[in-house]
């Protein structure tokens, strides 16, 4: 169950959220801009790192040509730098279209933005047409039943370093679905990180602060990758006829599906990205995350992604198979990073970072109730500092890392600093005991507290947890930790052996000699890209409540 964030859908109803088309949605004029006043967020304290101020925006005259889609003109909006042109996307991109970096530009999502129309389990041909599910397209007469799909839109959207997108909710929750059939490119730079947001951090107003959250929806890649827990087909662990199984994208009121045969599957790239105060709630109890996958495969660009404040998790991976590294979690409301209906991934390089006494678990690994299903998630996460300094008793995953489902984890080169709170939950509910969830550990350590490193729950005791923590080398469940600047290894850290051969687990990985992600003070991979907050200052002078002016 998700944290319900509290927020109102305005305009169209719930049920309408997908459904509203360029047409549905009332924009601003051209001379203002409509802020969304469903936020209860409350004012917050100022972060750390001083907002530069240094360089005035100036609003840019018109909005720039995007070689594909037309942009709205929807007038200037007002921040702490100074005024922006607001250039809003339609509902549907229906091109191939690039979002410049332009001075005193920012890109508006408002409600629901496809990117393409979903193509189905597998391509569309002449000879296997299809009626696509993608409200947005149904209402511009596009892959319609008298008009069918004969082979995907083949859509990519592409965001240039330093562009600013960010979130109105309209009829709906704004958010960003890239349909399967189509790709996103949104490659930044270390110096220019593309940045997607809230309405609220450009404007501060609706009592946005250091701690807001939950202020728009998020980017939803969707792919047709092999996933579990059907909402339609059948799940069957095979590579062909057999294995139908698809999903629908968790609260969303019109289709946004995912699901296939292809675990090789290429949504695009995201590189060098901050995703910022997203995870608006789509139904009760389902949140989007700052990024979601569905089905995506390794053909998919994973690196260099910063969350900061989702109002669920930094991230959830349903199924497919995902290479990533240099994954930033910060704030997440509920979990980091969340693992679901047979995921096969590799995440290397991983900072988890919860504000004090909030939040639930680093990790989610999950499909709880649907044991049975094929694929078994199976995941590797190395290289991972996950810190929580407060006392978060009462979040529902009851430790900070949550084993269960149809799972088979494994943690390498990894540090756990909780001190307040149990380490792993071992939670088997499987009908027969030998379906549950499995995790091996190696040069791993972990500072925990609560009743002990280890819970057992459902048929799962805390004695076999603890014997497949036992079972690897180089682990200490009663770590003392020296962690410096919040997760840069100090001593104690660096004395730990790490993992000898990480490239046996996946060619993937790069085969480092230290555990956590951060190898000590010269080791900067963090600093410049990311933002700043008052849980963790990477050292990049921006603050994640101001906009970069350059």
């Amino acid at each position: 169950m998700k944290k319900i964030s509290g927020l109102l859908l305005v305009g169209c109803s719930a049920l309408a959220l997908a459904g509203c088309g360029a047409d549905d949605i009332s924009a601003p004029g051209a001379d203002s801009i409509t802020v969304n006043n469903g936020s209860t967020t409350p004012t917050q304290s100022p972060t750390p790192t001083p907002t530069p101020t240094s360089t005035t925006v100036v609003a840019a005259t018109s909005c720039p040509s995007t070689g594909g889609v037309t942009l709205t003109n929807d007038g200037v909006v007002t921040s702490p730098e100074g005024t922006w042109r607001v250039c809003t996307l339609p509902a549907l991109i229906n091109k191939s279209s690039a979002l410049p970096k332009v001075a005193g530009v920012l890109y508006r999502l408002h409600g629901r933005v496809d990117v393409g129309c979903d193509g189905g389990f597998s391509a569309p041909t002449s000879g296997s047409p299809y009626t696509t599910t993608t409200q947005s397209c149904l209402d511009a007469g596009i892959g319609t039943a008298a008009a069918q799909l004969t082979s995907d839109t083949n859509v990519t959207l592409t965001v240039d370093p330093g562009v600013i997108v960010y979130g109105e909710n309209g009829s709906g929750p704004a958010w960003l679905a890239v349909n399967r059939g189509n790709k996103i490119s949104a490659t930044g730079t270390a110096e220019k990180p593309i940045i997607f947001t809230s309405v609220e951090n450009v404007t501060h107003q609706n009592g946005f602060g250091d701690t807001a959250q939950g202020e728009w929806g998020g980017v939803v890649l969707l792919g047709r990758g092999l996933v579990t827990d059907c909402d339609n087909g059948i799940a069957t662990n095979n590579v062909g006829s057999a294995h139908t199984c698809e999903r629908e994208t968790e609260g969303s009121a019109n289709p946004a599906t995912f699901g296939g045969n292809d675990n090789s599957y290429n949504a695009g790239t995201m590189k060098y990205v901050q995703i910022r105060y997203s995870g608006y709630s789509l139904s009760p109890n389902k949140e989007l995350q700052s990024l979601t996958g569905g089905g995506v495969g390794t053909g998919t660009t994973l690196e260099y992604f910063q969350s900061v404040n989702s109002s669920d998790d930094g991230s959830e991976w349903f199924g497919g198979a995902v290479n990533f590294k240099h994954y930033i979690a910060v704030n997440a409301d509920d979990d980091s990073l969340d693992m679901d209906t047979g995921l096969k991934g590799n995440f290397q390089y991983l900072l988890l970072l919860q504000r004090a006494n909030g939040g639930d678990a680093f990790f989610e690994d999950d499909s709880d109730g649907n044991e049975t299903d094929k694929p078994r998630q199976n995941t590797t996460v190395a290289n991972f500092t996950a810190v929580q300094s407060g006392n978060h008793d009462g979040h529902s995953d009851k430790a900070s890392i949550m084993v269960r489902g149809n799972t088979d984890i494994n943690f390498v080169n990894g540090i756990v600093y909780t001190p307040s709170d149990e380490c792993i939950n071992l939670s088997n509910n499987a009908a027969t005991k030998s379906d549950g969830p499995t995790f091996t550990a190696n040069s791993v350590v972990m500072t925990c507290g609560g009743t002990g490193p280890f819970l057992g729950t459902g048929s799962a005791t805390a004695a076999e947890a603890k014997a497949m923590f036992d079972a690897g080398t180089n682990n200490n469940s009663a770590f003392t930790s020296t962690l410096a600047s919040t997760f840069v290894n100090g001593s104690n850290e660096s004395g730990v052996t790490s993992y000898s051969n990480i490239t046996s687990l996946s060619s993937y990985f790069d085969n480092v000699a230290y555990i956590g992600a951060v190898n000590g003070t010269s080791d900067t991979w963090y600093k410049g890209w990311t933002c700043d907050n008052s849980t963790a200052n990477f050292g990049s002078g921006q603050a994640c409540t101001a906009l970069p002016t350059t």
